[in-house]
Formats: structure tokens, C-alpha cells, sequence
């Protein structure tokens, strides 16, 4: 124990992480030089593509006679739940600042994360070799953020190596010795602690004798050998081919490899306590085995499970459907294996009228559901409509029931409902001191309010409050806009408030499309529906017969486009001046189109379905 350091890496997107743990894993000699490459850990196609690391991913390193296992997390807002679940496996932080832009939002945001956990933060700036570096402004903001010393943050660049091995040395000497949740023992200070020794929360105590426990903070399903869990082990030894048991879910397994990743998997015949490595188990889902569950043995069960993790649920709802109904089966197929490996992924069927069978899926956020889509057009070849995300809503019934939906299209009778609740977020936004004007003129437009303005350094942070429905769309790039791209936001729900909300229905050619169907705040609906119609004069393609796009609130309707028909010239045979040939053919022509008006099917483009997110 006394030689096993855990820790992760936190910042804000785009700060450095993953080079940073690049650069020790060459350091430590835990990759050969053959096989690195940029962004090692970011092993998915997208992640590398994108730049981004979406899933956390554990490596153990060797340094100095010590063993230290490092978690690599994700930085964007929608995967702070990769993020929390990581900090409750680890002892310290690596908190890594863009010498360049400073404290963003998500760097805050993780900040706060591990200020909870009660971890060893150490700062560090990354990057100090550009030109554009400002290391001493940086640290400045930093000693603001962590009332640490200026000589306990290390300036460092991931991109040349630079000081990487002085982070692995303050890893080793101000990590605490141990797991938080293993003994009650006083830990090593360091960082932004104090002097005096730091207790283990007492709910975090054994009680009793020590049993085999080990927190699952991560899994997966492998085609080929199963549920593989990621678990940090934290009082007693899993052998391998022991028979476990998870004690949230009660199902028993079989351990049947067991070992540590480097960032291959390294079999092992054993698991220790302290050490953070993998389980191959004989389980065919993860929801026999959830993260945040607690692993045991079955011969020796523990009396008194971990503290998990809080259920994370998803606010941002979509509908998933395959352009040919064919393939409605592969989609739900292809759902089921990414929620094995994704907690936060929600989903349920859905029947439209217009395109057929679906699913209605829930996300963290709007890249959360990017990825997803491109996950399932990639690796499973499906041709996908998504239509407009929307958020979930409470509504409370005349008799006092409250139910939640999660479509406009959902929706109750009005003469049933007593109020409408939607979600509102509490956001945190950073920004340059001469910007903020701008900032608040776009909350107040989102029907948002200013809760408090501070200062760090040359930096401001606004914290506001919105609904959350009118951040979902187009509110990251006009705030991008708004500020020249200087501008960082994080965000977390703050609960459900009563509004006066009404459901936008769109008709096209006088047929509902329920796909459609928003929620609005009545003082924004007819602006809503104005745009809407606007957008699907656009993309909807002409037909023989003219075709009214209409926007309504119940019966009345709030907004009107037409699209015009195609017209041949049916008299340019007509040699003559004969009025009344030309009036009869004219006539004969009318017939034709009403009847095609009648019977004829329109062709609606996937497009019209994602016009909320194309708006101008």
C-alpha cells in the first residue's frame, strides 16, 4: 500500500491531459517508443479524430519503486460523469491550466469535483513553452482558485517533456497513503492541504473485520470475453477464478482473468488492495454489474458496501430512427452494446405516425448525442433521422399526479394539465472583464437571470440561472460569438420551476407531424414558429400541388408558409387563340392537382426534422 499511488488528470477541454499522460507513459518506460503515438489513451476513432477524450482510461506506471495508476479524464461538460467517477477511485488530482487561456469553466468545474472527494489537488501549468504563454497571470489565478504557494505549482509541457517527471515526483511525495475508504488513518498534506492530518470521513469507515471490497468505476462489454470491469480495489485481494459477488445488484460471478492495464491488459494472478486494474468476468450485461456497485468474494462477503456513485440521469431527449424500418431492429441492437459501456444512456421505443418505428433516447448534452449518432453510423452502418432534441418536463394533472415526458408529442389534454415544469440549469460562464455586457444581453434573451459576477484576475465569472430547453440549441456558438471565442460555460441541473408552456405543433399540408412538435414558453411561441416554418420552406423539396406549412397552439394557428407548386404549362400546344380550349385544360389541370392534393404523399427530408438545431 505504502508504495501504490492513485490519480487522475483533470482540465478543461483542449488543456493538454492526454499529451501530459502521454509524456509519462514514455517517461516511465510503461509504452516503448515503437509504440507510441499522440493520444495513446484516446483509443476510439472519435476521440482521436475530434480531439477529445470522451471515455476515462486507467494505465499503471512504475517510478521510482513506486506503482502509480493514473485515470485519463474527459474534459467537455457532458462527460463530468466520467469525471466524478473517477475522482471517487483516486487520492489526487493533477489539476493542468492552459498557460495560454487560463482557468476555464471546466477547470472549476472539476476543481469543485475534487474538492468534494477531499483529494490532494497539484497544480500544474501546461504549455509554457509557447509564445503566447502567460505562466506568471496563470499562477496568479491559480494561487486565487486554490490558495496554494507559488512554488508548489509546476510549470510543465506535455508537448516536450518538460517538467513531467517533477509532476510524477509530487504524485509520490503529497499523494495520502492509501484509500479514503480503507482506513481512517491520517494521510499524507501536500498541495492546497493544510498541515494537520486529514481524516477518512467516518461513513467511509470498515466496520468490523476487513472483507474483500472494490469499487467498479468504470465496465464494458466485450464481444468476445464478456462484462470487463474497471474497479479500484480497496480492502482484501481478488484472486483470479474466485467466485465474486456484486453487492448493490446481488449477482454472483466468476473473476475469470484479473490483471492491470499498462494500457494493454497485463493478466495478473492476483488484485491487491490499493491497485486499480481490470476483472474478464463470465457475466453476459453490465447491469448484472453496475458502476458505482461494490465487489466482494462469495466466501467471505463484506458486511458494509462502498459508497457508490448517484444515478446520473439525462436531460436531453431525441428520436433515433433508421430511415428504412428494416433496420429498426439493428438500431435497438446497436443501443443495447453502447448503454453496456455508457451509464448515462437512456433509452425507450417510439412509434411515429411519419417515420415509423424508433427509439427515444436520453443524453447529457448535445455532443454526448453527436457522438452516440456517429458511434452508430460508423461502427454499425445504420442510416439514422434524429429529430430535434428536446429536454424532459414534469407535468403536474388536475389530480394532483405528476408525470414526466420527454416530447412535446407526449403531451397530455391541456384541460388535463394544472402546470407544465421544466428544467432549469445553474450555469457558470468565464470570460474577459470588457465581454460581459454581451454575455448578459444573450442570458436575458434565453429567458436567464444574472446570479452573481466575480473576479479572477483579468477574468469574470457570471453565474446564471435559464431554462434549460433555450441552452440546448444554439446557445454554445452565439456565446462563442458573443465573446470571440474567449468564453467558457459549465452547467448542472438546479431543478424543475412552473412556466406558462405550450406545445408548438408544425402541419405540413394540414397533417400534424408530431415529430415536430416543440415545447415553448408562451411569449417565445410565435417567434418559434415563424423560424420554424421559414426553415421548412427550405428544406421541405416542391410538389405538383401547393403545400401550406403552418405552425399552431392547439387549434390556433400562429404561423404560415406556403410552398408553391410546380406548374406546366399544359396550353403550349395550343396553336390557336381559342379561350375556351385554353379555359378547359386550365380547369382539367386544377382537377389533377386538388386530387393529388387528396391522395398525395409528401416527401418530408431528414433535414426537417433537425431544423431547431439549424436556426439563424
Amino acid at each position: 500500500m505504502d508504495k501504490i499511488r492513485n490519480f487522475c488528470i483533470i482540465a478543461h477541454i483542449d488543456h493538454g491531459k492526454s499529451t501530459i499522460a502521454d509524456r509519462m507513459m514514455e517517461l516511465t518506460g510503461t509504452v516503448e517508443k515503437r509504440e507510441m503515438k499522440d493520444q495513446l489513451l484516446d483509443s476510439m476513432e472519435l476521440e482521436r479524430e475530434k480531439g477529445i477524450t470522451i471515455k476515462l482510461t486507467p494505465v499503471t506506471m512504475h517510478w521510482k519503486g513506486y506503482t502509480l495508476n493514473l485515470i485519463d479524464t474527459p474534459g467537455h461538460v457532458d462527460f463530468s460523469y466520467e469525471v466524478s467517477r473517477s475522482l471517487q477511485a483516486v487520492e489526487t488530482a493533477v489539476l493542468v491550466v492552459d498557460a495560454t487561456q487560463g482557468i476555464q469553466a471546466q477547470t472549476l468545474a472539476n476543481v469543485y469535483l475534487a474538492l468534494e472527494q477531499d483529494l490532494t489537488i497539484i497544480p500544474v501549468i501546461n504549455k509554457v513553452d509557447l509564445p503566447a504563454a502567460d505562466v506568471e497571470g496563470v499562477a496568479k489565478q491559480i494561487i486565487n482558485l486554490l490558495g496554494c504557494k507559488r512554488e508548489e505549482i509546476i510549470e510543465a509541457s506535455g508537448k516536450t517533456g518538460y517538467n513531467v517527471d517533477k509532476i510524477l515526483d509530487a504524485v509520490i511525495e503529497t499523494a495520502p497513503i492509501g484509500f479514503r475508504a480503507a482506513s481512517g488513518r491520517p494521510v499524507a498534506t501536500g498541495g492546497r492541504r493544510s498541515s494537520s492530518p486529514c481524516q477518512a470521513p467516518d461513513s467511509l469507515k470498515p466496520t468490523g473485520a476487513v472483507s474483500t471490497r472494490a469499487l467498479i468505476f468504470d465496465s464494458y462489454f466485450d464481444d468476445y470475453r464478456g462484462v470487463v470491469l474497471y474497479v479500484r480495489v480497496v480492502d482484501g485481494e481478488i484472486l483470479k477464478n474466485a467466485e465474486i459477488l456484486m453487492m448493490a445488484a446481488g449477482t454472483k460471478g466468476l473473476a475469470l482473468e484479473v490483471g492491470i492495464l499498462t494500457p494493454k491488459m497485463s493478466p495478473r494472478e492476483k488484485l491487491s488492495e490499493g491497485e486499480i486494474g481490470y476483472i474478464v468476468t463470465n457475466l453476459k450485461t453490465t447491469r448484472e454489474a453496475k458502476v458505482g456497485d461494490t465487489v466482494t468474494l462469495v466466501k467471505a462477503p463484506a458486511e458494509e458496501a462502498l459508497p457508490g456513485y448517484k444515478n446520473v440521469l439525462p436531460f436531453v431527449y431525441a428520436g433515433f430512427f433508421p430511415v428504412s424500418n428494416d433496420q429498426y431492429k439493428e438500431l435497438k441492437e446497436a443501443i443495447e452494446k453502447l448503454a453496456l459501456s455508457d451509464s448515462a444512456l437512456r433509452y425507450e421505443p417510439e412509434n411515429s405516425p411519419v417515420l415509423g418505428f424508433g427509439l427515444r433516447i436520453g443524453f447529457l448534452g448535445l455532443l454526448h448525442m453527436d457522438i452516440i449518432k456517429e458511434r452508430l453510423e460508423r461502427e454499425f452502418n445504420l442510416d439514422l433521422i434524429v429529430t430535434n432534441p428536446s429536454t424532459n418536463y414534469e407535468v403536474v394533472m388536475n389530480n394532483g399526479e405528476v408525470r414526466e415526458i420527454k416530447s412535446a408529442a407526449d403531451l397530455p389534454d391541456a384541460s388535463e394539465i394544472k402546470e407544465i415544469r421544466e428544467p432549469w440549469v445553474k450555469g457558470e460562464i468565464i470570460l474577459p472583464k470588457s465581454m460581459i455586457g454581451n454575455v448578459l444581453n444573450l442570458i436575458n434573451e434565453k429567458r436567464g437571470h444574472q446570479t452573481n459576477v466575480s473576479y479572477i484576475e483579468d477574468r469574470a465569472v457570471i453565474d446564471f440561472e435559464a431554462p434549460m430547453a433555450n441552452l440546448l440549441t444554439d446557445f454554445y456558438d452565439q456565446l462563442k460569438s458573443a465573446t470571440s471565442g474567449y468564453a467558457s460555460f459549465n452547467y448542472e441541473l438546479a431543478g424543475y420551476r412552473a412556466e406558462d408552456l405550450v406545445r408548438v405543433d408544425f402541419l405540413v399540408g394540414g397533417h400534424k407531424m408530431d415529430a415536430l412538435s416543440v415545447m415553448a414558453h408562451r411569449s417565445e411561441a410565435d417567434g418559434i414558429g415563424r423560424e420554424v416554418t421559414k426553415k421548412l420552406k427550405e428544406v421541405i423539396p416542391r410538389q405538383n400541388w401547393e403545400v401550406a406549412l403552418q405552425a399552431a397552439i392547439g387549434a390556433r394557428v400562429i404561423a404560415r408558409e406556403t410552398i408553391g407548386a410546380y406548374r406546366k404549362d399544359v396550353t403550349v400546344k395550343i396553336h390557336t387563340g381559342d379561350r375556351d380550349r385554353k379555359a378547359k385544360l386550365l380547369e382539367k389541370q386544377k382537377r389533377g392537382k386538388a386530387r393529388m392534393k387528396r391522395f398525395g404523399k409528401i416527401d418530408i427530408p431528414s433535414e426537417a426534422f433537425t431544423v431547431m438545431l439549424k436556426r439563424d
